[in-house]
């Protein structure tokens, strides 16, 4: 019997799975995130959010902006020599924060399996300060040198949550992608 006042709570997360990557052989840089979001995993499609600055940012280096189809923006990254994927392939969570991500429910992409069949790739950039945790934490240890060829620089997250920076302050330190391919 339980003691009078206490409360039971039930958490309300859900197993997510990632989206499948973008991606061409020939791909030069990477661009990653955490998990897609709930509106993203709903309409299965990269930074779905029409509040998230990614499609802006991405407008502005490669043409793949908002007014196109989601289509055709994918079609100009890939073009572009980037590819675009998620370091968890799953995890429990609760709405779409990285922050509500369960820890013990997190199981990475097969980065193994990516980085064998895209050899020309040189450089991984996060999508913000999770991504980058979540890469480190998970895949690092897995692939060992694999990555020691490679450029893994963190951007500041196109979250609208990440509201520190204006739009084109971040801009500003994503042009470092296309100077990299």
């Amino acid at each position: 019997m339980r003691a009078p006042g206490f409360l039971v709570q039930y958490s309300v997360s859900t197993k997510s799975h990632s989206l499948d990557p973008v991606e061409r052989l020939g791909s030069r840089a990477l661009i990653l995130g955490s998990m897609p979001g709930e509106r993203s995993l709903a309409v299965r499609q990269y930074y779905a959010n029409p509040n998230n600055h990614f499609w802006f940012i991405m407008d502005e280096l490669f043409g793949a902006g908002p007014g196109l189809s989601y289509q055709q923006r994918l079609a100009r990254l890939r073009s572009a020599g980037v590819a675009l994927w998620d370091v968890l392939e799953s995890a429990e969570r609760e709405g779409s924060a990285d922050a509500a991500i369960v820890a013990a429910s997190a199981r990475p992409n097969n980065f193994r399996a990516f980085l064998a069949s895209h050899k020309t790739l040189r450089c991984i950039f996060f999508n913000g300060e999770a991504a980058e945790k979540w890469f480190h934490k998970l895949v690092v240890p897995d692939l060992g040198a694999d990555v020691s060829r490679l450029l893994l620089k963190r951007l500041p997250s196109t979250s609208p949550t990440n509201a520190r920076l204006s739009r084109e302050a971040k801009l500003r330190e994503w042009k470092i992608i296309k100077r990299s391919l």
